[in-house]
């Protein structure tokens, strides 16, 4: 078998299911999964990509769990409805770029509230993200002060809002311009031969960051 990390061979190790997350005034569903001993824990917040808050996401959520962390994948599409086929990106990308930065920012900082009140948490919050999820990962890096450290993994859209706009409603400012506001440590991951970030995208976040 591949070395896949955390990977959880002995089930009775975690437990996991769907919570509400008290948001915005209203309740968001989001996939908890905890270690199965009593303990002291810290926290991650784990961001879906485009397709929502699918078995994968809910799988790293139980990987992270597995190796010591209270880990919760919220629902981002819940108030405006997740991609009818997620296998059809005409169906996707919509949804993906209908989703409200301050919107999502705010869900993802309920969710840090979320974790801060388990019982035995650190009080220490990580966010990790993938894809879209990473650039929402970099905006709630650089919007919030309740994320310890975060992990972009190759969030794309970083320099405009869609590929025909550099601004929109939902997305009025590029993320990159918010990088000199970030408020914790940043590990982002970005490929060689991806065009979305690309290296150029890529060199100028570290830019950014570093400045």
């Amino acid at each position: 078998m591949a070395n896949v990390p955390g990977l959880v061979t002995d089930p009775s190790r975690i437990k996991g299911g769907i919570v509400h997350i008290p948001s915005g005034g209203t309740k968001i569903p989001g996939y908890l999964a905890q270690p199965n001993t009593p303990g002291t824990y810290p926290g991650i917040v784990v961001i879906h990509e485009a397709f929502g808050l699918a078995d994968h996401i809910c799988d790293l959520a139980r990987r992270f769990a597995n190796i010591g962390y209270n880990a919760l994948a919220p629902d981002l599409y819940w108030r405006d409805g997740a991609p009818k086929d997620p296998g059809d990106m005409s169906s996707v990308m919509p949804v993906m770029f209908g989703l409200k930065d301050s919107q999502a920012v705010g869900d993802l900082e309920a969710a840090a509230d979320y974790l801060s009140g388990l019982a035995g948490a650190t009080g220490k919050i990580g966010a990790i993200g993938f894809c879209s999820g990473g650039r929402q990962t970099l905006l709630f890096a650089c919007w919030s002060n309740k994320v310890d450290a975060a992990v972009d993994c190759w969030g794309g859209f970083i320099d405009r809002a869609t590929p025909d706009a550099a601004h929109t409603p939902e997305r009025p400012t590029p993320v990159l311009n918010f990088v000199s506001q970030l408020h914790c440590p940043l590990f982002a991951v970005f490929g060689e031969e991806d065009q979305n970030p690309s290296t150029a995208q890529a060199e100028e976040l570290k830019r950014r960051a570093e400045a």
